[in-house]
This record gives structure tokens, C-alpha cells and sequence, in this order.
């Protein structure tokens, strides 16, 4: 806790400072430090309490769990998700992709504020893989104004710093490039909301996400240190604001409780440039190996069972989506869900 001295009968204990008379015994100043110590840890844990509000103390959570749903009703005769490949034009895989379920006009109806939630997380260039290819965010903001949306906001609560991660990933000049409204995260765009999840109860979530009228879920396929592999239903982590970092203790269940809350319009996977190790961030260019596939998606799970055999981890050793299959929020066993590659 600092350093412990004594100037001319005053004792110094880190940034504090006690007086204390010159006659005071050894044993009455241990004992006096001690009970001084107690009331630093308490006043400690009483900031902590004020400032981790909610959040990972779920004991008080009760009642049903809650859901922000920005889907559209399903079609049993067309594919649960779309495999796109066999070309290195970024825009056609993501053209072929959306039509494959049925086009863009499908999910967005005239009028419509759309979110688009792309991983723009870090300060890495879009050759690092560690962020969604600027290409991809692009094109998928031309099909939603074309189909008749009055608004695309583009947006992500950034893990490093957002100004530089925005502009670094080549996302904001790509997305404003076509008509998108570029939205940094800042700390007047959250608000506390309850989840009643396993993991997540009470966290400050950021708005723009979850106050449009349809949401895009945009993440790039690449390999996590903690879960083996993130893609859609991490991504949702840049749902976050407050000390997310510490989720990271139980991030299987954290994972699995996002994607209960938030269901969106279309899951689109980026996997043109896939970031093999060293996820989440990366930073070798080595890491990463071109891939040129464009995966859109009724089912997040299925989606990220299907991304994580792209980096070679077999889906039954994700345990977050174990968790979301036990959920119903989806099924990894991809190769057994409606799907088509175009």
C-alpha cells in the first residue's frame, strides 16, 4: 500500500497521514495501522462496488432474461446462412452472399435506421485481420441504402483508442465514403440497462446499437486467446461500455448471455483475411492468410461454428457455443443447417 514511515510524530502510510503522539507504544501503533488498514480496504471495496455496478455480481438478478430481437420472420423454404467464395472481389462475395438469402430488401424495410456493428476494436491496419475489412462494411452500407433505409450508422465501442481505431482500420473513411453515419463511442452514448443474464446483469450499454429500428452484426473470423475462436456472437462485446476486460474470468458464459440479449437482423462474417493466431489483436502480418469468403447468416451459431473451421478449431471445442445451442440460440453443428455456397 505505498511506503510506511515516520516524520517527527507523524506516521506516513502511502498518501495518508496519521498523526500520532510521541508516547504511543509499538503494539497500540500496529494495532492502530491495522484498524486503519481494515477502513482503507473497506473504503476500496465500497468505490469498487459504486464503480463495477451490476455487471458481474449477478446475485440479484432475477426474472426472465432480456432480449433486444432485430430479426425478421424466417422463410422455411430458403437457406439458414450462405457461404460465399470463389472470388477475390470483397463486393461480390458480399453482394452473393445477402442475395443468397433473399437480398437486402428482405431484412430492410423503407425508412429503417440500420445499425451495422463491425469489429473495429483495435489499432491495426485492415491487412492484420484483426478488424472487418473496410470492403466488406462498405458494401453492405450501399445494399441497406438501397434498399430504402433512411439512416446507416456504423459503429463499435473500441477497445484501444477509438479515433485511431476507426481511422487505422479504414472503416470510417470506407463507411462515410457511401453514405454512412460514422458514430465514435463516447461515454454520453451509454446507459445502464439490465440483461438478467448469467454473467451480465446491469452494464452500461451503448445505445446506438441497440436503439435502431435493424441491426448488422459484422464481424471478421479470426482466433481468441480465451475462447478458441471469435466472430458473430463475440463481437457484441463492443456492446460494452465499463471494464468489460473482466468478463474475461467467465467469457464462455459472457458470450453466450450476449447473444441471448441481442439477436440481430443478419449476421454477415467477414472472412476474406483471416487472422489465424494470436487473436484477439494480432499484429503479424504472418498471422493472417487471405481466405476471400463472405459468410451471411440467420444463425449466429451456425455462423461461428463455420468461421472457426476456417482457423482449424473443430466447433465442440467452443464452449460458448455449446452454451448457445443449449440456449436455442442457434446450432454449431453447421453442416446439418440449411446452407448454400455461391
Amino acid at each position: 500500500m505505498g511506503s510506511l514511515g515516520k516524520v517527527d510524530g507523524t506516521i506516513l502510510f502511502g498518501h495518508i497521514t496519521l498523526d500520532m503522539p510521541e508516547n504511543v507504544s509499538r503494539r497500540e501503533l500496529l494495532s492502530r495501522l491495522g484498524a486503519t488498514g481494515v477502513a482503507l480496504a473497506a473504503v476500496g471495496l465500497i468505490g469498487r462496488a459504486a464503480h463495477d455496478r451490476g455487471g458481474y455480481d449477478v446475485s440479484h438478478a432475477r426474472g426472465e432474461r432480456q432480449i433486444r430481437d432485430f430479426g425478421v420472420a424466417s422463410r422455411v423454404s430458403e437457406p439458414r446462412f450462405a457461404i460465399a467464395k470463389n472470388s477475390q472481389e470483397v463486393e461480390l462475395l458480399v453482394r452473393r452472399a445477402v442475395n443468397a438469402l433473399g437480398g437486402m430488401k428482405r431484412f430492410i424495410s423503407r425508412g429503417d435506421i440500420v445499425a451495422i456493428k463491425p469489429n473495429i476494436g483495435w489499432d491495426r491496419l485492415p491487412v492484420h485481420a484483426a478488424n472487418t475489412n473496410p470492403l466488406v462494411v462498405a458494401e453492405l452500407v450501399r445494399l441497406v441504402l438501397d434498399a430504402g433505409a433512411k439512416q446507416v450508422i456504423v459503429t463499435d465501442a473500441s477497445c484501444n483508442e477509438p479515433n485511431r481505431c476507426f481511422q487505422r482500420s479504414g472503416i470510417w473513411r470506407a463507411a462515410h465514403a457511401v453514405g454512412a453515419t460514422v458514430i465514435l463511442p463516447a461515454a454520453h452514448r451509454f446507459r445502464d440497462l439490465r440483461m438478467r443474464g448469467d454473467v451480465l446483469d446491469i452494464w452500461p450499454i451503448y445505445t446506438p446499437l441497440v436503439e435502431a429500428d435493424k441491426v448488422i452484426n459484422v464481424p471478421v473470423a479470426k482466433h481468441h486467446n480465451l475462447s478458441k475462436f471469435t466472430g458473430g456472437m463475440k463481437n457484441w462485446y463492443g456492446l460494452l461500455g465499463g471494464r468489460r476486460n473482466r468478463l474475461h474470468q467467465n467469457i464462455n458464459v459472457s458470450i453466450a448471455d450476449l447473444a441471448t440479449f441481442m439477436r440481430p437482423t443478419l449476421t454477415v462474417l467477414d472472412a476474406t483475411r483471416v487472422l489465424l493466431r494470436n487473436g484477439p489483436q494480432g499484429g503479424n502480418i504472418d498471422d493472417a492468410k487471405d481466405m476471400f469468403q463472405v459468410i451471411a447468416s440467420l444463425d449466429p451459431v451456425a455462423a461461428d461454428a463455420y468461421g472457426a473451421t476456417l482457423i482449424g478449431v473443430q466447433p465442440s471445442n467452443v464452449d460458448y457455443l455449446r452454451l448457445a445451442m443449449e440456449r436455442g440460440l442457434g446450432s454449431a453443428d453447421w453442416e446439418h443447417v440449411a446452407h448454400v455456397e455461391v
